[in-house]
């Protein structure tokens, strides 16, 4: 039996999006391939709330993630981790020689102004990477309580991993005064896994100039320069069918409506924390949860195992706890093209499970 995934990535693909992926194959150096990029990235402005460059790339979110922080590091990072995606960015700087500091927040706990405010007034650092949404625990930074403490340090480039929430929850880049905001298509924007976008300030290209060894397939000034000088082309071959399929699910957003999306996600969010303080417990910080993925705490000790074997039985597939939390908790995820109708069929097949 096929499982129909409530898992933070890879979610639900439509039929008809799967479908656009068999589009027959064009010239990635053609002018239609500019067009189809040209398209992609006037969208996606849309949906980022932003005026900013609009770059692809072929490869998960991380390929994005480790290119901001080789390509725009000219000092110092300071890496703000709610959980095992923060710890992950801090690795890709460490991996990578860049001089960096993991500031880190309890599990289940947001980035503060206060935590971002005392990094930067040192003047050590020259780069900000936050995660926005942390599936690892269902937490959900404010954005709008941490920029006004990045207004406040201009010279800094300010990164933000929006892998698991743009497209799901409301994220104005230009308001917020995010340089490099980063996302994939296995996530709320309802697409297979291969494929990651970002958007980039003038800010953070110009500061990627003055960085001499940024790497090659991840380097943001050559991503940046082909959009500007090779007419949105792509540096390399690009994966075209993740293109097209972008490209059909992008109109099926904006048809749908931004506001009315993000109200669709708010709606299966808030059934599932009611259902879990009912059924188990919330494991996050309640001020500060995720309107694409809720972190359940197992208080009845259920093994996951059981659960799960259960769930496939009946068609279902849901998240064990990530990390130093597998066993103790486990995750629901609420995104993409889901419908409250399938959450509520989700949730009655647990209830069965768990009496």
């Amino acid at each position: 039996m096929r499982k129909k995934l409530f898992i933070p990535g890879p979610v639900e693909v439509r039929e008809d999006v799967l479908a656009r992926l068999a589009t027959p194959m064009i010239g990635h150096r053609t002018a239609q391939a500019s067009a189809l990029q040209r398209g992609i990235a006037g969208k996606l402005r849309q949906v980022m709330y932003t005026d900013n460059e609009i770059i692809l790339s072929t490869s998960s979110g991380s390929g994005l993630m480790e290119g901001a922080v080789r390509s725009c590091t000219g000092k110092r990072a300071a890496v703000f981790s709610i959980g095992a995606f923060g710890d992950r960015w801090y690795r890709m700087c460490t991996a990578n020689g860049i001089p960096a500091d993991l500031i880190q927040s309890e599990l289940g706990q947001p980035t503060t102004p206060e935590q971002v405010e005392a990094a930067l007034s040192t003047g050590q650092y020259d780069l900000v990477a936050i995660t926005h949404n942390e599936t690892a625990t269902g937490v959900a930074n404010n954005l709008d309580e941490l920029a006004p403490v990045l207004a406040r340090h201009p010279e800094v480039v300010f990164c933000v991993d929006a892998v698991s929430s743009l497209g799901g929850h409301r994220i104005e880049v230009d308001r917020s005064g995010i340089d490099i905001c980063i996302t994939s298509s296995q996530k709320c924007l309802g697409l297979p896994p291969g494929l990651a976008v970002a958007s980039v300030s003038e800010k953070a290209y110009q500061a990627a100039k003055k960085v001499p060894h940024r790497g090659l397939y991840f380097d943001y000034v050559e991503l940046v320069d082909f959009v500007r000088v090779r007419n949105h082309q792509y540096p390399s071959t690009p994966s075209l069918p993740h293109m097209f399929a972008l490209d059909y699910q992008l109109d099926r957003i904006l048809a749908e409506g931004l506001d009315n999306r993000f109200a669709r996600h708010t709606a299966m969010a808030e059934r599932v924390r009611a259902w879990a303080r009912e059924q188990f417990a919330l494991y996050s910080n309640e001020r500060y949860l995720s309107n694409t993925v809720t972190c359940v705490d197992n208080t009845r000790n259920l093994p996951f195992a059981t659960l799960s074997a259960g769930l496939a039985e009946r068609g279902y597939e849901i998240s064990d706890g990530y990390a130093a939390l597998k066993g103790r908790t486990f995750r629901i995820a609420h995104m993409a093209d889901a419908t409250l109708t399938e959450i509520e069929g989700l949730l009655d097949a647990i209830d069965a499970l768990v009496g």
